[in-house]
């Protein structure tokens, strides 16, 4: 059984992140090996400042852009929209592990009547005329029609046709998102961009048990530390109850897979990739030292890092809740607040609104954490940071609001 410091597991999970230290991930490249690294980024349409997997790639990647996560995207299409935790970007030599999904989105089409009609027409009308919308999709009228994207068992009633019909085909793999501008997706054929050998390969997983070992493992590389436990990082892993986590946990400790570790000041241990054996030994011999040039980062909010919140308050004492659904009177800092993170603690929370079109980055308000105080050391380095992610969303100008 290894033993760590609260500290050294701090040190472990954000070397593994790439937030500490000098930067792990470069360029375009970066961006899509730390994407291979956490499997996928969950997708949010929300822009205030970015969407989320923007700005998770943001904190990590030296000279990321947007225009590098577009063109892995929508043009070199090493990465693909889909479901996996929530919607979300997964790498494209990932596909054929999501059969599963595809068939259960397939079957649950089948109880339409009518559906399939639509579908042969839409995929004629994609393949004369190209990339489409719903808007742009002429099929006429409404159907009754449940979402198999989410396969939430809530039925949506009337359905505009053309829309049930695209998100339906997109859900059985047969079309692919070929962009998006702003909120609308444009898909066409899966099959003019998914190469044939990923496109036509068979599951690689045969049974539930082996598929939910690889969701499982998938999730803890991701974060780099996660506990045996319920947690928001096992969401969209239908099936998965308490005995076959459990069980899960077991084989993959037989089978070396993962390695428990025992955290100062918690009972229950804790489990990362054994992979991931040689950050350990670092953190264990003091490579992570104090003479390491702490980071200041702002972290997304949907951010792999973040996906158990209850374990980053464990380790990190710092208490984080996404109030964008909270009624305003409710709220305690704002809609849309990003975690502070300098060197190795969450500093505070900032919430930031861009106007790209007047090139304008305004920062409405910066609430440090008890005990931290916002010298003018602190204040530059948090405005250095403020400055790069400025720049990050395409902002020439900040303009500073209230300081808590």
């Amino acid at each position: 059984m290894i033993n760590l410091t609260n500290q050294q597991a701090r040190q472990f999970l954000l070397l593994k992140q790439g937030l500490i230290g000098e930067y792990k991930f470069v360029n375009k490249q970066g961006a899509f090996d730390y994407v291979r690294q956490a499997g996928c980024l969950q997708f949010d349409p929300v822009d205030l400042c970015g969407k989320n997997a923007e700005i998770t790639l943001q904190s990590r990647i030296k000279g990321f852009t947007k225009k590098m996560f577009f063109e892995l995207l929508y043009q070199d299409r090493l990465l693909f929209d889909y479901l996996d935790k929530q919607l979300a970007i997964i790498p494209t030599a990932d596909w054929p592990y999501f059969e599963r999904f595809r068939l259960t989105a397939y079957h649950s089409g089948l109880r339409f009547d009518g559906l399939k009609a639509l579908e042969n027409e839409a995929k004629a009308y994609i393949a004369e005329n190209g990339p489409v919308s719903s808007d742009d999709l002429p099929l006429a009228g409404e159907i009754h029609w449940q979402s198999a994207i989410h396969w939430s068992g809530n039925w949506h009633g009337l359905t505009k046709a053309s829309r049930a019909v695209l998100e339906q085909l997109y859900s059985t793999g047969e079309l692919i998102i070929h962009r998006r501008k702003g909120s609308r997706k444009y898909y066409d054929l899966a099959e003019k961009y998914i190469p044939a050998e990923i496109l036509n390969a068979p599951d690689p997983i045969t049974n539930d048990f082996e598929h939910f070992k690889w969701r499982i493992l998938r999730r803890i590389g991701a974060i780099g530390l996660l506990w045996n436990r319920p947690s928001d990082a096992w969401l969209n892993i239908r099936g998965l109850d308490t005995a076959n986590r459990n069980m899960v946990f077991e084989v993959l400790v037989s089978e070396n897979k993962i390695t428990p570790v025992i955290i100062d000041g918690h009972r229950n241990p804790f489990y990362f990739r054994t992979e991931d054996m040689p950050l350990i030994e670092a953190v264990l011999n003091g490579a992570v030292s104090t003479n390491v040039k702490p980071r200041c980062e702002l972290i997304a909010v949907l951010d792999p890092f973040m996906w158990d919140r209850k374990l980053i308050k464990a380790l990190f004492g710092f208490e984080f809740a996404w109030e964008i659904y909270t009624p305003p009177a409710k709220r305690k800092y704002g809609a849309y607040v990003l975690p502070l993170l300098y060197g190795e603690r969450f500093i505070g929370r900032v919430e930031v609104v861009c106007d790209r079109k007047a090139g304008i980055m305004t920062v409405k308000n910066i609430w440090y954490e008890e005990g931290v105080k916002p010298t003018k050391k602190l204040q530059g380095v948090v405005d250095g940071c403020l400055k790069r992610f400025a720049k990050f969303n395409e902002c020439i100008d900040t303009i500073h609001g209230h300081l808590n």
